[in-house]
């Protein structure tokens, strides 16, 4: 007789009709080829099981591949989201910067002082850039806003007056043509730096290099484009819409009042900030007769607070992204118990036969929890796939590309096998416990 059941529950073919699947081998006592043949045909069994059932199957492999899509993509366009705004940050060349702006009255009184005092205006400028060893570079700025002919009628568009210095020193490097010059200063010519966008509605996609540029009435002609800009700040978003000309010339031509929005000073150490900053006060106050109507700004810090800000955005998306992966995961864990139950409901004459074969309640057991994993294993498959097809598509909206992240898909992988596991515990409890009169009576 034992001879007979050493047969009968030995991997190969079965005796049963061909509809009913295989039994299962022992493992105890086994090599490690039976113990992956057993490996095995769960493995066939259970996608038999999944085939039979197409629609639960179905469902159920759906919810589990959005949830592991939803992790994969999730933690990939984080990343993806984290260097662009890392690198539009440091496109930002605020590291060693003092900011003199006008300052904003906060009381009736400082109205009344204010009124008093033209301002930030191109006439500071002596004074205020006065050289000083400590300074590397002192860049004034004025913008405003103007209505520009278009080929599609017209747009709102910034004219922004910059020195010949100003690309170089923030950043703004030119993809076509030239940028402003030293002589282009001095000369006090028309010429213009345009922005990608503008070029676009300018001309439409042509060459926009020696066509003119028209500015309250005043033609400036296009002599370079800016090469595309990330867009952090209030400064950057002005300047991938603007039209940047010599400070000069927007003086002469656009701003009568010679208005200034600011003075970013360039320092050669951080370590002089305070120092540079207090005497950059004494220069305005000197320069509107003691009225401290502008303030200076540390951009240094001014970066960090925004850099920490956005930091605790992004842990924010990240909870929130995860909680939803997270609960469509769960429920698709709950979809793979309710899997596992109506077919041990189906196989219960099966289990029974197997275990009157000498099948044993351990083998019995890692039948239905290898069958729970293979169910989980395909649906995390299926999400994975898709999770790092959209990151391939979306990979040239990124500066550094977006690839799938290790730690997500891992994570993926665990939470959808470990709920499998968990799910699965209860049905496979249960097959095993099942005793062989009972199944097929």
């Amino acid at each position: 007789m034992s001879e007979q059941t050493s047969i009968l529950t030995a991997p190969g073919p079965s005796l049963l009709s061909e509809t009913e699947p295989a039994p299962a081998p022992r493992l105890r006592g086994r090599s490690f080829s039976s113990r992956l043949a057993l490996v095995a045909e769960v493995v066939r069994t259970g996608l038999v099981e999944l085939w039979s059932h197409k629609l639960r199957s179905l469902l159920t492999l759906t919810l589990l591949m959005l949830g592991v899509f939803a992790l994969v993509v999730m933690t990939s366009v984080m990343d993806g989201v984290m260097d662009k705004i890392g690198t539009g940050f440091a496109g930002m060349s605020w590291d060693g910067t003092v900011m003199v702006a006008p300052k904003t009255p906060e009381t009736t009184e400082e109205q009344k002082r204010f009124q008093m005092s033209p301002g930030l205006r191109m006439e500071d400028l002596t004074r205020l850039t006065a050289p000083d060893p400590k300074v590397m570079a002192f860049l004034p700025r004025a913008t405003k806003p103007l209505t520009v002919r278009t080929l599609g009628g017209s747009e709102r568009f910034f004219a922004v007056g910059v020195t010949h210095e100003y690309s170089r020193y923030m950043n703004r490097p030119v993809a076509l043509g030239r940028g402003i010059t030293e002589d282009d200063t001095r000369r006090r010519s028309p010429v213009a730096v345009v922005s990608g966008s503008v070029a676009n509605a300018l001309t439409g996609g042509a060459d926009p290099i020696g066509r003119n540029v028209v500015l309250d009435g005043q033609p400036f002609r296009i002599i370079g484009v800016l090469a595309p800009i990330n867009i952090i700040s209030e400064d950057t978003w002005i300047d991938s819409n603007g039209v940047l000309v010599p400070l000069e010339a927007y003086m002469d031509r656009l701003e009568p009042s010679h208005k200034l929005t600011q003075l970013a000073v360039k320092l050669n150490a951080t370590r002089d900030m305070q120092e540079v900053s207090a005497m950059m006060l004494g220069r305005a106050k000197q320069a509107h007769h003691g009225i401290e109507d502008v303030e200076v700004l540390d951009l240094d810090a001014e970066q960090a607070k925004s850099w920490n800000q956005f930091l605790e955005q992004i842990f924010g998306w990240r909870v929130v992204l995860m909680s939803l992966a997270g609960t469509v995961l769960l429920v698709g864990g709950v979809g793979v118990l309710s899997v596992m139950l109506i077919s041990f409901s189906d196989r219960r004459f099966e289990i029974g036969l197997r275990k009157a074969l000498g099948a044993s309640d351990q083998e019995i057991f890692i039948q239905f929890l290898l069958e729970s994993l293979v169910l989980a294993a395909l649906g995390a498959l299926a999400g994975t796939l898709g999770g790092a097809a959209l990151c391939r598509a979306l990979s040239d909206n990124f500066p550094y590309g977006l690839i799938v992240n290790p730690f997500g898909l891992l994570a993926a992988w665990v939470v959808a096998l470990g709920l499998a596991l968990v799910f699965g515990l209860y049905p496979a409890f249960k097959a095993s416990r099942l005793s062989p009169m009972e199944a097929m009576r």
